[in-house]
């Protein structure tokens, strides 16, 4: 028998799939190494930074908070025109203004830390990110290449995770008989919920923009009353190919019973509002006229959250709609901000 005494046994980074756990691991070593306030992972996107995972002793930083990326220090560090480690952000021009405006907002950054986290194909994900209220030892700058080392181990358990959700999703697009809708050939409701149910835990893990949209088919019960059920179904299908015309082969769709319809676009929340304009203007020209409400799914509250907002903004689009005029079909909302980052 082979002893294993005296052996150091180093546990692995993070199992496969498990980029969260990772930046997990990653933001709680820099803390007890390298103890500044607060560490953090970030996703930038959609012109936001946003926290996905924290460990913060002094800021309050929270998963979801977000900041603009053109009043975040990282943008700067990205760009190369920061260093990687400013222990003192007041010898740094750029850093030094933000820090000012931030200060004004009751948000000391004295030490700014940063590094990328890259796609497979070279593109900013995210950034690791340390603060700290006071300006620290210069000695600090000796961390760096242990900063470069964890932010690149996370851009490789990305990479790899990332790899691993489009397989899964690609199988997972081979939906069995009973999660179709028969008459639409889209999800039913029992395909729409697993969906939402399997990919909320993936879009919290990498933080992905994305905006449910909930549609219902206005005049349905018109067409069946004066043409019959056959002209009703003929008009639902007919709603059904419009809107899979105007959205991404790849973004989820489902009728969900009755006249009601769903999709996930897997876009950011500018984005978001211009398809819901593209699909009222296709519907309407369809003859298909649609109540709409759109929703960003976000890392706080998830799908859950975004389904009901968009479900209610819905039924306020019908209401204006009834009464001749027409709501805004979802909200332009920024994120839960913090001061900068």
């Amino acid at each position: 028998m082979t002893s294993t005494q005296g052996l150091r046994v180093v546990p692995t980074l993070t199992p496969p799939r498990a980029f969260d756990a990772a930046c997990r691991m990653v933001v709680d070593y820099l803390a007890r190494v390298v103890p500044l306030d607060a560490w953090a992972v970030t996703r930038v996107t959609d012109g936001h930074q946003t926290m996905l995972v924290t460990a913060d002793s002094g800021y309050g930083l929270a998963p979801g908070l977000s900041t603009p990326w053109s009043s975040s220090m990282c943008q700067y560090m990205v760009a190369g025109s920061a260093p990687r480690i400013v222990p003192d952000t007041r010898e740094v021009p750029d850093l030094e203004r933000i820090a000012s405006e931030a200060a004004a907002q009751g948000m000391e950054v004295g030490t700014y830390v940063g590094t990328p986290i890259v796609t497979g194909d070279g593109a900013l994900f995210g950034t690791v990110i340390g603060m700290n209220r006071a300006p620290v030892d210069p000695a600090l700058v000796a961390q760096e290449p242990l900063l470069d080392l964890l932010s690149s181990l996370l851009s490789s358990v990305l990479e790899a995770d990332t790899a691993a959700v489009d397989s899964a999703r690609a199988l997972e697009r081979a939906v069995s008989d009973a999660e179709t809708d028969a008459l639409t050939g889209l999800l039913n409701r029992r395909g729409w919920e697993r969906w939402l149910a399997r990919e909320d835990e993936r879009f919290r893990r990498f933080g992905d923009p994305a905006s449910v949209v909930v549609l219902d088919l206005d005049g349905l019960k018109t067409v069946n009353d004066t043409e019959g059920h056959d002209a009703g179904d003929r008009h639902l299908r007919h709603c059904a190919a419009v809107l899979r015309s105007t959205i991404r082969g790849t973004d989820p769709l489902a009728r969900l019973g009755g006249d009601e319809f769903a999709l996930v676009a897997q876009v950011g929340v500018d984005d978001a509002h211009h398809l819901v304009e593209r699909l009222r203007e296709a519907l309407d020209a369809a003859g298909v006229p649609c109540s709409i409400g759109a929703a960003a799914f976000t890392v706080a509250g998830g799908f859950p959250g975004a389904c009901a907002e968009a479900d209610a903004l819905m039924y306020t689009d019908k209401r204006a709609r009834r009464r001749g005029g027409r709501a805004v079909p979802g909200p332009r909302p920024e994120p839960p901000s913090l001061p900068t980052a």
